[in-house]
């Protein structure tokens, strides 16, 4: 059972504050991002006496150089974009707009201080310890690199949450100061005259855009044929209209070569069927995806296995040693930080004695793009090749909520069973995606009817009676539509 506490004496974060009697846990965390945390507090909720190891920052990437920061810079972007645009509504902004890039990386930085404060502080009041420093397993062990010297731990669980970091393609560099990963663009004090995205994936696309908005001359390249390869083909053709009505320059089958310095920034060489063409630019951004933080960590002393890039686990979790579990970007796909605080929390109960496996059915995803693209359970071409189908969609322009925003790209996709009338998927493009998502991913893991969702009182004026409508239009009784 975990320590008793007395009220208001609460573990200090300091590592001399644990006594050196402290070093045998019922359960390590080393990692603690969006998985590791919830893992560390969830555990100490249960009375489990927990450590959790961080080498870095309390909240991992996601709260301090990623998911956060990102979405609080891509809403500035957007804000930015509505006050210049704000004469379709009669409403009349006097003299010039502008963006203070300082002002916005002090109030982005004040949103970001206040949720790793705030982990921290979670961590403390359930009880858990906590200790900044570089981990590594050394069989059953665990050794902690600190400021102090290394200290050395024992559990009869651990968990693994290390998470992924960027990846790096030959020719970019993100030591050299015009290369930028994800982490080094957030954190700009100034706005880019002219950036070039390699990845049209959706890191790239979100941050393309949202630089775009603040008055970037944005260029992306993308070796596929299309930008956002795997989603939705109707959303795509939303985006791409998005793309090109911002101003914003899409290189499709392009491959990015190298860069090198010019008279005014550095200029990016690129290649395509068309020929070599040389772009330039004053920063390049590279977005081709996010490689697990799998490797120095000593798995192999204590026979973990990797599957790929990936640590090998089961449906719990569990990796081929049965006292370790890995969770989150280093375990499995969908690296997203929501799946990795579900498997942070299943893990957790899994140490404290409940009888729990992995069995969500869908793991929503949502694309920061404008409009949004939000994802419940299997495509359209996945349902496809299930068997027979029935599709409803309606666009935003039919849902009244929509037009009072001025908001009217989009539409919502209902995809259900033709037999069984079962909703297999959702797919929502358009403004509030990310919000709306979540009353889809309820209804496919309650294996909810179209009728169920059709009659559903929904209110109005909101865009949520476009869930509604598109289920009814999947069974041909839309009102606000033609059902074909």
């Amino acid at each position: 059972m975990g320590r008793a506490l007395s009220k208001g004496s609460l573990r200090n974060t300091r590592i001399e504050e644990i006594q050196m009697s402290d070093t045998h846990y019922q359960a390590i965390v080393i990692g603690a991002g969006p998985g590791g945390y919830p893992c560390g507090i969830r555990l100490a909720q249960l009375g489990v006496k927990t450590l959790v190891v961080d080498k870095e920052f309390w909240g991992g990437v996601c709260l301090n150089v990623g998911c956060i920061p990102s979405k609080a810079l891509i809403t500035a972007g957007k804000r930015f974009k509505q006050i210049k645009t704000a004469d379709m509504m009669g409403i009349n902004v006097t003299g010039d707009v502008s963006i203070d890039m300082g002002k916005l990386q002090e109030w982005k930085g004040g949103i970001v201080n206040k949720l790793t404060s705030g982990v921290g502080t979670l961590l403390d009041a359930n009880g858990a310890d906590r200790i900044m420093g570089t981990a590594r397993l050394d069989g059953d062990t665990v050794v902690v690199s600190t400021e102090d010297g290394e200290k050395r731990f024992t559990a009869d669980h651990i968990v693994i949450a290390t998470g992924s970091r960027p990846i790096q393609i030959p020719g970019f560099e993100f030591k050299d100061a015009p290369v930028l990963d994800s982490t080094k663009a957030l954190a700009l004090e100034e706005v880019p005259g002219k950036l070039v995205v390699i990845g049209g994936g959706y890191i790239g696309l979100e941050m393309g855009m949202m630089f775009s908005k603040l008055g970037s001359e944005v260029t992306v390249v993308e070796m596929m044929d299309s930008v956002l390869p795997g989603f939705d083909k109707d959303a795509i053709k939303i985006i791409k209209r998005s793309l090109k009505k911002s101003g914003i320059d899409v290189l499709t089958k392009t491959k990015a070569l190298g860069w090198e310095k010019a008279d005014s920034g550095i200029v990016v060489n690129v290649e395509n069927a068309k020929g070599a063409k040389a772009i330039e630019a004053d920063y390049v951004l590279v977005t081709v995806g996010r490689f697990p933080n799998g490797e120095n960590l000593g798995l192999e002393t204590a026979g973990v296995e990797m599957d790929g890039r990936f640590i090998k686990t089961d449906n719990q979790r569990r990796t081929t040693n049965p006292k370790i579990f890995a969770i989150g970007d280093v375990a499995c796909q969908p690296m997203l930080a929501h799946k990795a605080t579900y498997e942070g929390e299943l893990v957790a109960e899994i140490i404290g004695g409940h009888n729990r496996v992995y069995d969500a059915r869908t793991v929503p995803a949502v694309v920061f793009t404008d409009p949004e693209i939000a994802t419940a359970g299997m495509s359209e071409e996945e349902a496809k090749a299930r068997g027979e189908i029935k599709v409803g969609k309606v666009p935003y322009a039919a849902v009244g909520r929509s037009l009072t925003t001025g908001e009217t790209d989009g539409f919502f996709k209902v995809i259900g069973d033709a037999e069984t009338k079962e909703i297999l998927g959702v797919v929502v493009c358009g403004v509030n995606a990310s919000d709306l998502i979540s009353e889809a991913a309820l209804a496919i893991e309650m294996h909810t009817e179209l009728l169920d969702m059709g009659l559903t009182i929904h209110p109005h004026p909101t865009l949520g009676e476009g869930m509604m409508e598109a289920a009814k239009a999947a069974l041909g009784e839309a009102i606000h539509i033609v059902n074909r």
